[in-house]
């Protein structure tokens, strides 16, 4: 993957196909390949005629491993992704992203509204106002010797992911202690873009999309039939309503 240079961190990242560029935003202990390549995402994309930009968030997959918890933060990530457009030479693009990916699309929906066309916020609901419990228990996780030792379900489900993805646990740590501003209504009320809130239905961390779709002037929301927060990923009908909605957005 080629990297450029954000701020204090270098950033990988990747761009396939051709058409309307779509700028893609990985969850937390994943990367790039692991959230849009192997749940055939990108497939579903370009065969739709768009023009996939992709990159892995700072301390994770192939980009710089920082273990200073201040160089995180969805506001500070958001600049990454901001400056990955400007560096191609997009003014705009439409915008996915999962989980953490949310959250950081969100602060750059709100601070760099010029470049955002649509946006779509998935695996994450009413969880980015009130905030999502548990990230020093995710943070002792990572840094625990083994996963056996770890007694919190929630906790050892990131660890046991972050393992999967082949992450530097030391850099999710610091990661996910990073500051965690809540995103009040009165912000999300500035998005002038179009958004979707998709988030499955069995997904108890996200909480429910409708909330969050509310205080969003241009947001609706979707619920992904019997799917949990890992395995709404790369569902099929998640799909179909995202690439409905980027057919119908101005």
């Amino acid at each position: 993957m080629p990297v450029f240079t954000s701020d204090d961190a270098e950033i990988a990242y990747e761009v396939v196909g051709e058409g309307a560029p779509i700028l893609l935003i990985h969850g937390f202990a994943s990367n790039a390949k692991v959230n849009w390549v192997e749940t055939h995402w990108v497939d579903a994309l370009v065969n739709d005629g768009r023009q996939v930009i992709m990159f892995d968030n700072r301390g994770h997959g192939h980009s710089e491993k920082i273990y200073r918890t201040e160089a995180y933060g969805a506001h500070i990530m958001a600049q990454d992704a901001f400056r990955l457009l400007k560096h191609l030479g997009h003014s705009q693009a439409d915008v996915l992203g999962y989980s953490m990916g949310a959250r950081i699309s969100a602060f750059l929906s709100i601070h760099h509204p010029e470049v955002v066309r649509c946006a779509v916020f998935g695996g994450l609901g009413e969880a980015m106002i009130i905030g999502v419990p548990g990230s020093e228990d995710i943070a002792l996780a990572l840094e625990a010797d083994h996963a056996s030792d770890i007694t919190d379900p929630s906790a050892r489900a990131f660890r046991l992911f972050g393992e999967a993805t082949n992450s530097d646990l030391r850099a999710l740590a610091a990661c996910i202690r990073s500051s965690r501003v809540k995103i009040s209504p009165d912000m999300l009320g500035q998005i002038q873009a179009p958004v979707l809130v998709a988030v499955g239905e069995t997904d108890t961390i996200a909480g429910r999309p409708e909330p969050l779709a509310h205080v969003i002037p241009r947001g609706e929301a979707m619920v992904i039939p019997g799917r949990d927060h890992m395995r709404a990923t790369g569902d099929k009908v998640f799909k179909q309503g995202v690439l409905a909605f980027l057919a119908r957005r101005p």
